[in-house]
């Protein structure tokens, strides 16, 4: 398996909904929403997309992915109303929607927005060396999206009718949009860089990550991960430091201790059993890295997402 695969097999995507919304003439909105992940898909026309001081134009069959955009506005294109209507105002909570948004003039857009809550601590770090707003993928002008022009397509064709599975087919489309998104962003970061997600075209980086993913209960040592990586000892740790920030174990603690967070908040498994499925060998050692981390211990953290009205539930999400 890939490093991005692996980087991705934990996080879930989950309460995706989806609106088609039409404009005309000078129309606009505002979006204000923590912890969401938004893709926008133009079925017609043109518009902007404003995030702070980041401006993407987006034209008919782009795919475009806001990954931390806790506030947008959207508008026509040359027209920019300060104080645009907040959307949330006009949804209802139904999973789609058609959303007519007409001031004077001939309309002008017609695009599809989707918005998915997702699995905080399994994309924090992705999240965050991620811009704002991603290359937007063109399903028009790029041949290598020839599968996601049919997944575009049969969007399309769900947002227009009635027919059951509905939600299934809208949160297969958010994870594959979402994959396809990453990896473009990814391939196309310069040499330069300095984000950690260089290690995933690191040819010999992403074979230690890939271990780590796939077995992060096993007593790993710096060896063992050079062996993995085909490097030595000393060339391998300082490599990994250069480009993920942190040594190779540190990565190791901290992938652990998310993801024993992701299963205190799915609640099916014990916390003894949590602490042997993350690689800690008893059960107070693992109370002890885990309060470092989160400030409580791990029964504590699962009494926090039982009293939630609306916990993260693993059987409502979309598993990349």
């Amino acid at each position: 398996m890939d490093a991005l695969s692996v980087l991705l097999q934990n996080v879930n995507l989950y309460e995706t909904k989806y609106y088609r919304i039409n404009g005309a003439g000078n129309w606009s909105y505002s979006i204000t929403k923590k912890d969401t992940i938004f893709f926008y898909l133009v079925l017609s026309g043109s518009f902007t997309i404003d995030v702070g001081h980041d401006r993407r134009e987006a034209q008919m069959g782009d795919v475009i992915m806001l990954s931390n955009a806790h506030q947008h506005v959207i508008h026509a294109q040359g027209y920019h109303k300060e104080d645009a209507q907040p959307l949330e105002d006009l949804l209802s909570n139904s999973y789609e929607q058609t959303i007519d948004l007409r001031a004077n003039g001939d309309p002008n857009a017609s695009l599809i927005l989707i918005k998915c809550q997702y699995d905080k601590e399994m994309l924090r770090p992705l999240l965050s060396v991620l811009p704002s707003i991603l290359p937007e993928l063109n399903t028009d002008s790029d041949a290598r999206f020839g599968v996601i022009d049919v997944e575009v397509k049969l969007l399309t064709l769900e947002s227009a009718h009635e027919r059951m599975g509905r939600t299934a087919v809208i949160n297969h489309w958010a994870s594959i949009m979402m994959v396809e998104c990453l990896r473009v962003y990814i391939e196309s970061l310069p040499e330069a860089t300095d984000s950690w997600l260089k290690a995933i075209k690191d040819p010999f980086l992403t074979k230690a990550l890939v271990a780590m993913h796939n077995a992060p209960e096993k007593n790993w040592t710096i060896n063992q991960l050079a062996e993995v990586a085909g490097m030595s000892r000393s060339s391998f740790a300082q490599r990994f430091k250069d480009v993920v920030s942190m040594p190779p174990l540190t990565y190791l603690i901290d992938y652990r201790l998310r993801l024993a967070a992701r299963y205190l908040r799915l609640q099916q498994n014990s916390i003894s059993r949590i602490s042997e499925i993350v690689g800690y060998a008893s059960d107070s050692t693992f109370s002890q890295a885990f309060k470092r981390v989160y400030g409580v211990s791990p029964k504590a953290y699962r009494q926090q997402y039982q009293k939630n009205t609306s916990p993260y539930v693993d059987t409502a999400s979309s598993k990349l």
